[in-house]
Order: structure tokens, then sequence, then C-alpha cells
């Protein structure tokens, strides 16, 4: 895949125009931005530090290198020219090549508009076209509002486990939580 590879552009439910693409170098800081801006407001992410401007290049260079050697699918929405939302597909391996473990993090402001939901049908139609057979994610079981979510997309709840995370001074459930695709 190659970077900055536009998948679609729509209208949010909001009036604004989402880009959603491939990631590329140019959005190291928007990206830096978004882990950090998360991190700040405590959303239920099993990131809870603020990352630094280092450690967000070296994740960004291994993205990049994964997306272009076509190992995982990475998209970022872009909204006015700044990335407000991230999503990614991992395949399998073995046994489990037919399965692939989606993530999802979105932006304050831009949740509750399609975002979200957008990317996830990307994500769908992509591991479609891939030939995988079952998505898995897991969720923060506070995170009721992701956990409607990923059900308007047709995920169901398999499992759960019990004080998984650590967050806000108190231990979370994990919800499992899968997606057939046969």
């Amino acid at each position: 895949m190659r970077s900055g590879l536009v998948f679609v552009d729509f209208v949010a439910r909001d009036g604004r125009r989402v880009v959603l693409r491939a990631p590329r170098w140019e959005d190291l800081d928007d990206l830096l931005g978004l882990i950090n801006s998360l991190v700040e407001e405590e959303a239920e992410i099993v990131v809870n530090e603020r990352v630094t401007r280092d450690g967000e290049v070296e994740w960004l260079a291994s993205v990049l290198a994964r997306v272009e050697r076509d190992e995982f699918v990475h998209l970022v929405a872009e909204v006015d020219g700044r990335v407000v939302a991230s999503a990614d597909l991992h395949p399998g391996r073995g046994s489990e090549s037919h399965v692939g473990v989606v993530g999802i993090v979105v932006k304050d402001g831009f949740r509750g508009v399609g975002v979200g939901t957008r990317m996830l049908e990307v994500i769908v139609d992509v591991a479609r076209k891939r030939g995988l057979r079952l998505l898995v994610l897991s969720v923060f079981a506070s995170n009721v509002r992701a956990v409607r979510l990923y059900e308007r997309v047709g995920f169901v709840r398999c499992g759960l486990v019990p004080l998984r995370h650590f967050s806000k001074g108190k231990y979370v459930d994990e919800v499992v939580m899968a997606k057939s695709l046969v």
C-alpha cells in the first residue's frame, strides 16, 4: 500500500469533509498530537502516558514500513488538513492467518459524527478483500460509546477479561468483540 493512498472521502454528520487515507511522514506531529490528546483527556485506551516525539518517530517509521510491505493496514482520518483519527488492521499469522485484529482511536470533537463508523466500514471492506474471515477487537468495558459503535458495525461481544486495565484509579474489565466476515 502506498503512503497517503486515499480510501474514501465523505462528509461527516456535522458537515466537515473527511478523507480516509494511508498515513505518511508528514502526519507525524498530528499523530503525536492525537495520541497525547487522548492521554490528556484520560481516554479509555491502553496508552496512559504522554508519548515523546522520538517515540512517535520510531512508531511511525515502523507503521510506514509495515504498510509499505503490505503487512497490515493503517488508516488516518484527515479533516481540514489535520489527522483526527487512526485505525489499523493487523492480520494474524499461522493458524490465525484468517483473523484480523482491529484498533481505532478518534480525537475528542470528532466522535459521534460518523468518522469512527466510516473508518470501521473501510477496515471491514479491506479485510474482506484480503480474504480475512474474522475480525476481533478489545475495548474497555466502561467505554460504552465505543462498544455501541462496534455493535452498530456488526461486532458482537464474545468475552470478558476481568480487571484487565487500571484506569483513572480503578480496575476496568475488557470486552472482547468479534465480527464474522463469512
